[in-house]
C-alpha cells in the first residue's frame, strides 16, 4: 500500500502500521514493555481523529506526529525534559496539526462509553491516568498479562466503535 490508497478499515491501519511504529519507538527507548506501551498509545491517541478514508501517507504521517507526542510525554514523565527527534527514515513526513483537541477528547468519551467495563477500565487506567501495567494491574485484580490482553482487545474494540461511528 502506497502513495494514494486508503485503508479499508482500522484493523488494516494497526496491522500495516504497528511494526515500523514499535521499531522507531524501541529506537528511542531501547526498552521492549516500554516500546510496547508507546506504540499503544499512539494507536490510542490517532484513534479519534485519524480517519479510515485518509491515505496511507497521510496515516503514515500523522502516526508519526503522534508518535513524536507520545514520545514527549514518555519523556517528560520519566525524564522530566522533552526529547522529540525521531528517525525520520523510518516513516513520513508529518502533516498539518489541525488541532480539534475538544472534539478529540469528546470522540474519546464516546468510543469509551459503547466499551464493555472492562475494557474502559483498562484504557482509562493506562491512557488516562496514566498508570503502568503492574499498577492497572493492581487495581484492576488480575495479572499483568490479563491487563496486556485486556488493553490489546480494548483498543480493538475502540477502533471498530471509531469506525462504526466515523470518528
Amino acid at each position: 500500500m502506497v502513495g494514494a490508497e486508503a485503508y479499508p478499515n482500522w484493523e488494516a491501519i494497526y496491522r500495516n502500521n504497528v511494526g515500523w511504529v514499535y521499531r522507531m519507538l524501541f529506537a528511542k527507548v531501547g526498552s521492549r514493555p516500554d516500546a510496547e506501551d508507546l506504540t499503544t498509545e499512539v494507536f490510542l491517541a490517532a484513534l479519534g481523529p485519524l480517519r479510515t478514508s485518509a491515505s496511507v501517507r497521510e496515516v503514515r504521517s500523522y502516526l508519526v506526529t503522534t508518535a513524536r507526542t507520545v514520545l514527549a510525554d514518555h519523556w517528560r514523565r520519566t525524564l522530566g525534559r522533552e526529547i522529540t527527534t525521531l528517525d525520520e527514515n523510518l516513516a513520513e513526513p508529518e502533516p498539518e496539526d489541525s488541532g480539534g483537541g475538544l472534539d478529540r477528547l469528546a470522540d474519546a468519551e464516546r468510543i469509551l462509553a459503547e466499551l464493555p467495563e472492562n475494557y474502559r477500565a483498562v484504557l482509562r487506567l493506562r491512557y488516562l491516568l496514566g498508570h503502568s501495567l503492574k499498577d492497572a494491574a493492581g487495581a484492576m485484580g488480575v495479572t499483568v498479562g490479563n491487563v496486556k490482553v485486556l488493553q490489546h482487545r480494548a483498543l480493538k474494540a475502540a477502533a471498530r466503535i471509531a469506525e462504526r461511528i466515523g470518528v
